[in-house]
C-alpha cells in the first residue's frame, strides 16, 4: 500500500466511526517540522516536512530519523475554518500524539496531553480568527528512556522489540460542534435484559436531554430519552446476537435537545454478552451463552513503512480479513492501543479482541509515578474502548513487563469496566507474578502447546501465546540474512506442515487440560522475527492457506465435541449436568458409565477408551471397538448396548454402526443408529441405550434425553493404542530396510544404535536391553529403564535421547515417558512423545532422537520416517 500514499490522502477515512458528525476537516498531510533539543522553546522556523499521521521515525513521514530522550518534535501548519462553520464551536481532534503534547494555535496555548495512546481535543474557538490559522504541536517521547507506557518499542531497537514511533501517529482533524456536544457514546450490551445500556457523555451541557434511537437498515426499533451522563435502557426486542459467525451490528443515532441547542451524532453497537460458565464441568469462557474456543493470533500492529501507523485503511483491514479468511475467530492486540478503525473493522468482521495494555519498559521497577501515570492512562483507554463489540478482555500486563502490585490493577480494571474478563499478567507462567485473581490464567509455552495449567473454580485457562515458527522469504526481510525465531523451519512446506501439527495438538488440550482459548504468534513478521504467517510486508503468505483453515476448523468443531478422528483412540464423556466426572465404558459385556478420575485403575481407563474405527456398515459413520478387546465393538441389541465380538453378520455390522451427529444440546456429539434413524446412544440410570425421544421403554424418557444422547470425545483415558509387556526386560530392533540388524541402545549416556548380534560384548548386549515399567508421567503409556544402570531412564532433552537418573521433576517424568502405539511403518511399534505433540523415538544416522515428521531439524527428515520410528519389541539380549 505504500505507493498508494500521497500528500493528499494520507488516511483520509473519517477516524472516529462510534461517534461521527457530518461536518469535519482532515488536517493530515504535509506540517512543518522540525526537532530541536529537548529544552529549547519553539523554533523560529520549521526547515522540515512531514507527512502526518505517520510517526517521525518511519519512512512514510518523509524523515525516517531515530528519536531520542534529549530531543523535542515541533509540527506546524495553517488552516481555514469552513465559513459554514460560522457561530459553531469548533474542537481540534487528536488520534493519539506519542507522548507528551502542547498544543498552540495562532500564539497561543489551547492544551496539553500526556499520554502515548489516547485521543484527546480542545475546544479551538476563541483563538481562532479570520482567514488563516496556524497550529504548532510540540512533542516530547522519551520512549524507553523513562517510565511511560511503551509496548515494543524502543529507541534502538532489536530482538523482540521495535523502532519506536514518536509524535504524531494518528489522524487530526478539526469539527463543528454546538457549545453542549456528545463527547463519548458508552454502550454496553444486556442481552439477558433485552435492551442497551447507553452513557451518552458530554461537554458544555446546560439543561440538554438526550434523545436516543436504534435502527436496523430503515426500521426504528426503540427509542428513549433522558438526562445526559446517566445510563439510560433501548429495548431491544429479539436481539439479533453478534457473534464471529454473524457479526451483525445495530445503528445508534443521538441527538441533543433543549435550551440553546444541541448536537447530533450516529454510531453503531452489537449485542452480545460476555463472561463464565461451567460447561460439559469445565469454566469456560461464552459468548451469549455459549462457550466458542477463542482461537486467534498474537497481532502486534507494525508496518514496515509506517511503524505503528498502518499506511491505508485497506491496509489496516487486510490483517483482520486475512486472519478471518484464515478459520481465525480471535485477535489478540498485543501491548499496542490501535486506531478507532482498525477495532470498527474488527466489529464490522466479526472477531473477538483482547485487548493489551501497552507496558512500561522492561528492567526498572516502575516508580511511584509511572504507576500513577499508567493507571490513568489505562483507564482513559478502558473508556474510550468500551463501546467496542468486538473487545472481550483486558490484559493489563504481559510477562510481568512494567508490573506492579498485579492484583491490584486487576481489580481496578474489573472496576472500570465489570462487562469483561480480566486477565491480570499474561505469560504468568514464563514470566512476573500470577496474583491470583481476576478471570483468566493465561500460560506462554513456546513452541508448545505443550501442557498448559488447568481452569480453577474461578478462573479459565487459555494459552496466551504459543507457536513462532519461523522462515526467512528472501526479498521480503527487513534485514536480510538476520531475521530470527523460537524455531526456524527448513522452507514453506515445513511451516505449514508445523503448524499444522502443533495446531492439531490443541484438540485434545481442550478436554485434557480444559483449555479455552489459544494465540499463535504470529500473523506477520515484524522487523527481524520472521515467525509471521505473512511477511512483514504482507507481499507472501508463508502457509498453505487451506491447510491452516481445515485445522483451525477442526479445532473449533473439537471444542464443541464434534471431531470423530478415524483409527484414533477417544474416551465419551457424558456431558449431563451433575454427571460429567462419568464416561462411556464396557463391563462385563455391557455398556454403561462410570466415574474415572486419574487415579482410577487401569482396568477401568481401558475399558472407557475405544477405537474409532469407520464404521463396519458406513465408513462415512463411526464403530467403537475396545481398547482391551480387539475385534469387539458396542452394538446395541434388543436396545440395551453390549460389546461383542464381531460375528460377520451384516446385521451386526449395522447394530455397531453409529453416525456422528452435532450434539443435540447444540455442543457436543450426538451418535445416531444407522440402522434405526432417529434413535441415539443414551446414558440412563449409569446404563447405556439405544433411545429415541419419547419412545416406548423407559429408557426412552423424555427428560434429559437430550444432554444424556450428547457426548464429548475426549482425550482417552488409555493413551497407549499398542501393549508392551510390563517389568520385563526387551530390546528394540531398527526396522528400517537395510538396518535391521542394529538395536536402540545407550552409549556413554546418548541414545543410539548399533549392530548387535550374538557375537557382541556382553556390555553392548546389556546396553541394548530395557527393562518396560508403567509411565513415569503416565500410567497408560511407557518408560524404558536401563538394564544395566537401574534408576536411569532413556529421556529427551533438546530433542536428543539421553540416558539419566530420574530427578523426581515433572520435567523429567514426562521427557521419559512414551506412549506405545502401532508402528506407520509395518508390524512393531511406535513409541510418542508424552510432551511434545506430533514426535516419537527415531533413529536417525545411528543416533535416537525423538522427532517429527517434516519438522525443521535434519533428523525431521520425512525420508524414511515412518519406517525410522518403527521398533520391533524382541527378546532381551541381556535377560
Amino acid at each position: 500500500w505504500t505507493s498508494q500514499v500521497s500528500a493528499t490522502n494520507a488516511l483520509p477515512e473519517y477516524p472516529r466511526p462510534q461517534l461521527v458528525r457530518p461536518d469535519w476537516q482532515n488536517l493530515n498531510g504535509v506540517w512543518d517540522f522540525a526537532v530541536t533539543a529537548r529544552d529549547a522553546g519553539q523554533p523560529g522556523s520549521f526547515p522540515l516536512r512531514i507527512l502526518v499521521p505517520f510517526p517521525a521515525e518511519s519512512a512514510l513521514s518523509g524523515i525516517m530519523q531515530k528519536i531520542t530522550d534529549q530531543q523535542r518534535l515541533w509540527y506546524h501548519r495553517t488552516f481555514t475554518v469552513p465559513a459554514g462553520w460560522s457561530g459553531r464551536r469548533v474542537q481540534l481532534n487528536f488520534g493519539a500524539v506519542d507522548w507528551q503534547a502542547t498544543v498552540s494555535v495562532n500564539g497561543a496555548m489551547v492544551g496539553t496531553h500526556t499520554g502515548g495512546y489516547d485521543a484527546f481535543s480542545f475546544d479551538i474557538t476563541g483563538r481562532l480568527r479570520a482567514g488563516g490559522n496556524d497550529i504548532v504541536v510540540g512533542v516530547y517521547d522519551p520512549t524507553d528512556a523513562a517510565g511511560q507506557p511503551v509496548g515494543k518499542q524502543r529507541v534502538d531497537g532489536g530482538g523482540i522489540f521495535y523502532t519506536a514511533s514518536s509524535g504524531i501517529w494518528q489522524t487530526v482533524w478539526l469539527e463543528p460542534t454546538n457549545a453542549a456536544r456528545i463527547t463519548r457514546l458508552d454502550t454496553t450490551p444486556d442481552v439477558p435484559g433485552g435492551v442497551l445500556d447507553l452513557v451518552v457523555q458530554g461537554a458544555g451541557v446546560s439543561g440538554q436531554r438526550v434523545h436516543a434511537a436504534v435502527s436496523t437498515g430503515d426500521t426504528k426499533l426503540s427509542v428513549v430519552d433522558g438526562p445526559v451522563g446517566v445510563h439510560l435502557r433501548l429495548p431491544i426486542p429479539d436481539a439479533h446476537l453478534w457473534s464471529p459467525d454473524d457479526p451483525f451490528l445495530y445503528d445508534l443515532q443521538v441527538n441533543l435537545t433543549g435550551p440553546g441547542g444541541g448536537d447530533a451524532a450516529t454510531g453503531y453497537f452489537g449485542m452480545r454478552s460476555i463472561g463464565k460458565a461451567v460447561v460439559g464441568g469445565v469454566l469456560r469462557p461464552v459468548l451469549n451463552g455459549r462457550f466458542v474456543f477463542q482461537l486467534g493470533t498474537l497481532d502486534q500492529g507494525f508496518w514496515p513503512d509506517g511503524i505503528y501507523t498502518a499506511p491505508t485503511d485497506a491496509a489496516l483491514a487486510f490483517d483482520l480479513r486475512q486472519q478471518k479468511a484464515l478459520g481465525f475467530n480471535t485477535v489478540r492486540k498485543h501491548i499496542k492501543i490501535e486506531p478507532a478503525r482498525w477495532y470498527y473493522w474488527a466489529d464490522r468482521l466479526g472477531l473477538l479482541v483482547w485487548q493489551d495494555m501497552p507496558s512500561m519498559r522492561t528492567g526498572p521497577a516502575p516508580s511511584t509515578s509511572d504507576q500513577v501515570n499508567f493507571e490513568a492512562e489505562a483507564h482513559r483507554i478502558v473508556d474510550q474502548l468500551r463501546g467496542y463489540t468486538s473487545i472481550v478482555q483486558w490484559q493489563p500486563f504481559n510477562e510481568g513487563w512494567g508490573e506492579y502490585n498485579a492484583g491490584h490493577v486487576a481489580d481496578l480494571f474489573g472496576s472500570w469496566d465489570p462487562s469483561r474478563l480480566i486477565d491480570p499478567n499474561s505469560g504468568s507462567n514464563c514470566c512476573g507474578s500470577d496474583p491470583g485473581n481476576g478471570d483468566v490464567v493465561d500460560d506462554h509455552i513456546y513452541v508448545g502447546p505443550g501442557g498448559p495449567q488447568p481452569p480453577t473454580a474461578s478462573r479459565v485457562a487459555v494459552l496466551g501465546e504459543f507457536g513462532a515458527l519461523g522462515f526467512r522469504v528472501p526479498g521480503h526481510e527487513w534485514s536480510p540474512g538476520n531475521g530470527f525465531s523460537v524455531e526456524m523451519e527448513p522452507d514453506l512446506a515445513a511451516v505449514t506442515r508445523r503448524y499444522v501439527e502443533i495446531t492439531a495438538a490443541l484438540r485434545g488440550l481442550v478436554e485434557s487440560n480444559g483449555l479455552s482459548a489459544s494465540i499463535f504468534t504470529q500473523p506477520t513478521d515484524v522487523e527481524n522475527e520472521v515467525n509471521g504467517l505473512f511477511t512483514y510486508d504482507r507481499q507472501v503468505l508463508k502457509v498453505d492457506a487451506g491447510q491452516v483453515l481445515a485445522v483451525n476448523r477442526s479445532v473449533l468443531t473439537a471444542a464443541l465435541g464434534g471431531v470423530v478422528t478415524p483409527n484414533t483412540l477417544a474416551s465419551l464423556r457424558v456431558t449431563t449436568p451433575g454427571f460429567t466426572d462419568r464416561y462411556l465404558r464396557h463391563q462385563d459385556s455391557l455398556a454403561g458409565t462410570s466415574v474415572i478420575t486419574t487415579a482410577s485403575g487401569g482396568t477401568d481407563k481401558l475399558d472407557a477408551t475405544f477405537w474409532l474405527r469407520p464404521g463396519l456398515a458406513d465408513p462415512a459413520c463411526t464403530s467403537f471397538e475396545a481398547r482391551d478387546f480387539p475385534g469387539q465393538y458396542l452394538r446395541h441389541q434388543n436396545s440395551r448396548v453390549r460389546r461383542d465380538p464381531r460375528d460377520g453378520g451384516a446385521r451386526f455390522d449395522q447394530d455397531a454402526t453409529w453416525c456422528a451427529r452435532p450434539g443435540l444440546t447444540g455442543a457436543g456429539t450426538s451418535f445416531e443408529s444407522l440402522n434405526f434413524p432417529g434413535r441415539y446412544l443414551r446414558h440412563f440410570n449409569a446404563e447405556v441405550w439405544l433411545a429415541a425421544d419419547g419412545g416406548p421403554n423407559p429408557s426412552d424418557t423424555p427428560a434429559g434425553f437430550a444432554p444424556d444422547a450428547t457426548w464429548r470425545v475426549t482425550t482417552p483415558w488409555w493413551r497407549s493404542g499398542a501393549d508392551l509387556p510390563l517389568d520385563t526386560n526387551r530390546s528394540f530392533r531398527v526396522t528400517t530396510p537395510g538396518f535391521t540388524d542394529r538395536y536402540a541402545r545407550h552409549q556413554n549416556g546418548l541414545g543410539v544404535t548399533s549392530v548387535i548380534t550374538a557375537a557382541s560384548p556382553t556390555l553392548d548386549k546389556q546396553d541394548a536391553t530395557f527393562t518396560i515399567r508403567r509411565g513415569l508421567a503416565d500410567g497408560s503409556c511407557y518408560s524404558l529403564e536401563s538394564r544395566n544402570f537401574p534408576g536411569q531412564y532413556l529421556r529427551h532433552q533438546n530433542f536428543r535421547i539421553h540416558l539419566a537418573g530420574n530427578d523426581g521433576t515433572a520435567l523429567f517424568a514426562q521427557d521419559a515417558t512414551f506412549c506405545a502405539q502401532p508402528g506407520p511403518g509395518g508390524p512393531g511399534v511406535t513409541l510418542t512423545s508424552d510432551n511434545i505433540a506430533g514426535h516419537a523415538l527415531r533413529h536417525f544416522a545411528a543416533e535416537l532422537w525423538i522427532a517429527a515428521n517434516g519438522g525443521p531439524n535434519p533428523y525431521d527428515n520425512p525420508a524414511n520416517y515412518a519406517a525410522d520410528v518403527t521398533w520391533s519389541v524382541t527378546d532381551p539380549w541381556a535377560p
